[in-house]
């Protein structure tokens, strides 16, 4: 037997390179395990830097058993999480291009001269410009009044400032509805609300993609219906003007 060789026991020498499939294997692992560190988690440019350079330096040591492949593994994993990491960018830069407090103080402005015919307030779903039923409408009609089509024109404009969606929502007290025109609060609700929508885009030409509207007749009041004073405060139209 040859010094230094070394046989099994059939008689068959042993390739003194076959622990590299072994290897090979483990640094495919490795490299798994690089790609998981990568789409889960946040990582800055130094970070990423020194994965790529030791995927760099893994391929060095791949390129006997043939898997040259490796590096370019290594640069798809980076283009990859650059082109997630500028959507992320470009997520946040929408949510802070107009934050929710600078959107309450710029609607303020611009109705500032309304502020005893709209309500601004926030919640959940973000901005919520509120006109009493009066303001806009005759006892149980969805038709505008005229006299106070200017009403709508400022909010129109505050709107037209800035980027966020718009839902309408119309809402009425509980009193069963006697109308020719509309068989139930639900009805009357989303006319009002249809109404506003219809005057933003064609008197105002603002962007129909933006707005949704919707009616919830005496489902959500602000306040019980007990007296003529709270029924007065349920009927209403709100304009959310939604988060980013």
């Amino acid at each position: 037997m040859a010094k230094g060789r070394q046989y099994t026991a059939q008689g068959e020498q042993l390739d003194p390179n076959a622990w590299m499939v072994t290897f090979s294997d483990l640094i495919m692992l490795l490299l798994t395990f690089f790609v998981m560190l990568l789409t889960m988690s946040s990582m800055d440019a130094k970070m990423l830097k020194d994965i790529r350079s030791s995927l760099n330096v893994a391929a060095g040591l791949l390129e006997y058993s043939g898997l040259s492949g490796v590096e370019s593994l290594a640069k798809f994993v980076q283009e990859y999480h650059d082109s997630t990491k500028s959507i992320v960018l470009d997520q946040d830069r929408l949510k802070t291009l107009i934050p929710l407090t600078e959107l309450d103080k710029l609607m303020s402005e611009q109705i500032k001269d309304l502020n005893e015919l709209i309500e601004i307030t926030d919640d959940e779903r973000g901005i919520v410009l509120s006109l009493q039923e009066n303001i806009l409408f005759d006892p149980g009609e969805a038709k505008i009044k005229k006299d106070f089509s200017n009403v709508l024109d400022s909010i129109a404009d505050a709107i037209a400032s800035c980027p966020n969606d718009i839902l309408i929502m119309g809402h009425t007290d509980k009193t069963p509805i006697h109308s020719k025109l509309y068989e139930s609060n639900w009805e009357l609700s989303s006319y009002r609300a249809l109404s506003v929508l219809e005057y933003f885009l064609k008197d105002k030409g603002l962007q129909p993609s933006r707005f949704s509207v919707g009616g919830y007749g005496p489902s959500r009041p602000l306040y019980p219906n007990d007296t003529p004073k709270d029924r007065a405060l349920n009927r209403r139209v709100e304009m959310i003007l939604k988060h980013l």
